[in-house]
């Protein structure tokens, strides 16, 4: 008799052994045929793949993995809709060069970003001039607050049905969040807790389905601060309000830093792009320049 194939999501992995979901909500646990292995493809949280379940106790397997629309290193994940980047409005004081590192790695990689500006209600003036900053960044700025559960239905409504993450500085309510949007309990920021996983010292990435659909990811943490190394040039590519601007420049291809009659200074200027993100973005650049110019050391 044929193995049955279906098709499924892998929610975590530990110890090659994988727990994947199918589509009609059912759960099983696989390994990877030695094909895979041979091919040097290892399966990573998110991945779709076509799998043989199991019967009874016995373990099933991993047939193949279909092309992934995205992927990261750190942490392992595959197929990221959205990357909710979370900024404090107060307590503690926001880091933007973070946000501003976060939204660029996730675009490096095809992921959409959302910015979420937390605690709005302690420092409204203080959310309402990070929203201004990112007006032309294309990640729809939402103030919140997780305490009280203002503005959660609209961001809910913007992650219904998408494999999502969060990001962002220690202390900005990530874990605060979370609870509010799905009813989970964490304590320490640890969505293992609220499902009895993972109490061991070691953590591991997985996805967590979450009413109304989509999944949530619980990970130890995204590594995206430093970006790959690229051709600094690229950098502008990444933020989207330069982008009216593009050719207008005397100088062809321009950085839009320091450069004489560029299109992208006169906006600053005329207040069209906000300095202070503009600033930020210097100062990248001027790190990926250096990196660039020191990557045969």
């Amino acid at each position: 008799m044929a193995e049955t194939i279906s098709m499924g999501t892998i929610l975590q992995g530990i110890g090659g052994f994988y727990t994947a979901r199918d589509d009609d909500g059912r759960e099983y646990t696989l390994r990877a045929q030695g094909k895979l292995r041979r091919e040097r493809t290892k399966p990573k949280v998110g991945d779709r793949v076509e799998m043989m379940p199991g019967e009874g106790e016995e373990h099933g397997w991993i047939s193949r993995i279909l092309p992934r629309r995205n992927e990261l290193v750190r942490p392992p994940v595959a197929n990221i809709d959205v990357i909710v980047i979370v900024a404090a409005a107060a307590t503690p004081d926001p880091d933007l060069l973070m946000v501003d590192r976060l939204m660029l790695n996730a675009r490096r990689a095809g992921i959409s970003v959302q910015l979420v500006i937390n605690k709005a209600d302690l420092a409204p003036e203080s959310a309402d001039d990070i929203a201004n900053q990112y007006r032309g960044a294309d990640v729809s700025p939402l103030k919140v607050c997780a305490a009280t559960g203002a503005g959660l239905d609209e961001l809910r409504n913007r992650l219904r049905g998408k494999v999502h993450a969060l990001a962002g500085q220690s202390g900005a309510g990530k874990s605060t969040m979370i609870n509010a949007l799905y009813g989970l309990e964490l304590e320490t920021g640890d969505l293992s807790r609220k499902i009895d996983r993972g109490r061991n010292t070691t953590r591991h990435c997985q996805l967590i389905p979450v009413e109304g659909g989509g999944m949530v990811l619980d990970t130890p943490g995204f590594s995206l601060l430093e970006s790959a190394l690229f051709d600094p040039v690229d950098l502008k590519d990444s933020w989207p309000e330069f982008a009216p601007c593009e050719g207008k420049c005397y100088f062809q291809p321009c950085y839009h830093a320091t450069e004489p009659r560029c299109a992208v200074l006169d906006a600053v200027a005329a207040g069209q792009i906000d300095g202070e993100r503009h600033k930020r973005y210097r100062e990248l650049l001027e790190e990926m320049k250096i990196r660039w110019r020191d990557r045969y050391d």
